[in-house]
């Protein structure tokens, strides 16, 4: 489906519930994972996609939601602050971005190589994906946060492979806009599983009214939680840039300049503030979209218009809120144990395609470092003013950077090569 300017509205709206059903998957996972109300994240992802749209002036075909790499210092904070004060962190995340739209608008992009270059991002967005495995496999036996067994073991592994495995053959096999949905997918035949071992209790789904409210929830200010969301602002900001530049490659107009990179990240910053003040999670442009975009040629923003209007009616179905919520844990597991691992690699994949050399002591350094602090949950101070695991990583590697001498000196030289030798 091709859809202009001129084309009728229906076929406008049909292509924008194509790109939400794209997006479908991803969107109602994280708040899932993270114990947020997956109605508000529909809601929040539309109303972002609306606002980042009034900001780029409506230029740009991109639909923004749920953001995975927040879950780390989401689940972190949660459980030592509590969910308003998480809300709050997700607002100054928001504040981030909006400050570095006004940077690049002054000085350009040229700062933000230097602050964050590969060898910085790509550890800690390794650490993002590797922190969370235990509590993917976890998931994936049955057992939640606190170590209760939930579901059998037994019944867990069927389940949770048979998803993973699901999502798997969809992602390397599938065609079209199947390929582009694996997850959806794999939850289809999870779901499809724990109905068959009869593990989803349906008492819930029947009571819930058809409209209801999305379970909104106003932020509060705690310096403690904003500190773990600042310093991961910063990888999916880099993000925001490469999906930027993806989008633009696919519908042949080069977005960084018109509306502008300023536009884009301040865009996104405003997305992702509104979600915290209502209670969802952080906004950030889909790759799934820009995929579906490339293969359907729907180039026109108003079809994202559309996603996020329809996005918005759905927040407000409470059956189909509450049949999101009883989504079984083996189910959310299996899709995990493959998402959190493909964060992992984009991080290794972002040292090898930028040519890292991890020889020059250097890199080395801030490399490990970065891994070890991460990964083990390192925390520095105590109370209010505790870093801790991604937070703690983000702003060490940061740091590490800025003061080891031969800061230009992070990429391999092709000649010094022994092989080219």
């Amino acid at each position: 489906m091709n859809t202009t300017v001129h084309d009728p509205l229906w076929r406008q709206a049909l292509a924008g519930a194509q790109m939400l059903f794209v997006a479908f998957g991803a969107l109602v996972l994280m708040p899932l994972i993270t114990g947020m109300d997956p109605n508000v994240a529909l809601f929040t992802a539309g109303l972002g996609t609306l606002l980042f749209q009034i900001v780029t002036k409506r230029q740009v075909p991109v639909f923004l939601a749920s953001s995975f790499a927040f879950i780390a210092p989401i689940l972190a904070a949660k459980g030592q602050f509590g969910m308003p004060a998480v809300l709050g962190g997700i607002v100054a995340a928001g504040v981030v971005y909006i400050l570095l739209s006004a940077a690049v608008k002054m000085k350009g992009t040229g700062f933000i190589d230097r602050l964050l270059p590969p060898v910085v991002i790509a550890p800690v967005i390794m650490c993002i994906g590797l922190a969370l495995s235990p509590n993917a496999v976890h998931m994936a036996m049955g057992i939640d946060g606190s170590g209760t067994q939930l579901v059998a073991y037994e019944t867990s592994i069927i389940i949770s492979m048979s998803t993973l495995i699901a999502t798997l053959l969809v992602a390397v096999l599938g065609r079209g806009l199947f390929r582009l949905i694996p997850i959806l997918i794999g939850i289809i035949v999870g779901v499809s599983l724990s109905i068959m071992f009869n593990i989803i209790d349906s008492t819930a789904i029947n009571q819930a009214p058809w409209f209801a409210l999305p379970k909104f929830m106003l932020p509060e200010f705690h310096l403690g939680a904003i500190l773990y969301m600042l310093p991961v602002a910063l990888a999916p900001a880099i993000e925001h840039i490469g999906g930027v530049v993806a989008i633009g490659n696919v519908t042949g107009n080069n977005y960084l300049q018109k509306p502008g990179l300023h536009r884009t990240l301040l865009g996104d910053g405003v997305a992702t503030s509104a979600a915290g003040f209502f209670g969802g999670p952080p906004n950030t442009t889909y790759s799934e979209v820009t995929g579906a975009v490339m293969l359907t040629k729907n180039y026109n923003p108003k079809i994202m218009t559309w996603a996020a209007v329809i996005a918005i009616v759905l927040a407000f179905i409470g059956k189909f809120g509450v049949a999101l919520q009883s989504i079984p844990l083996p189910v959310m597991g299996g899709i995990l144990c493959l998402l959190f691992g493909s964060i992992a690699v984009v991080g290794l994949n972002t040292l090898i395609r930028n040519q890292v050399d991890l020889s020059i002591p250097r890199n080395l350094i801030i490399v490990s470092v970065t891994l070890v602090f991460g990964i083990g949950g390192m925390k520095l101070g105590s109370g209010e003013f505790a870093l801790t695991g991604i937070s703690l990583c983000a702003l060490v590697a940061m740091l590490l950077n800025l003061i080891l001498p031969g800061g230009s000196a992070w990429k391999r030289n092709p000649m010094e090569d022994p092989l080219i030798k």
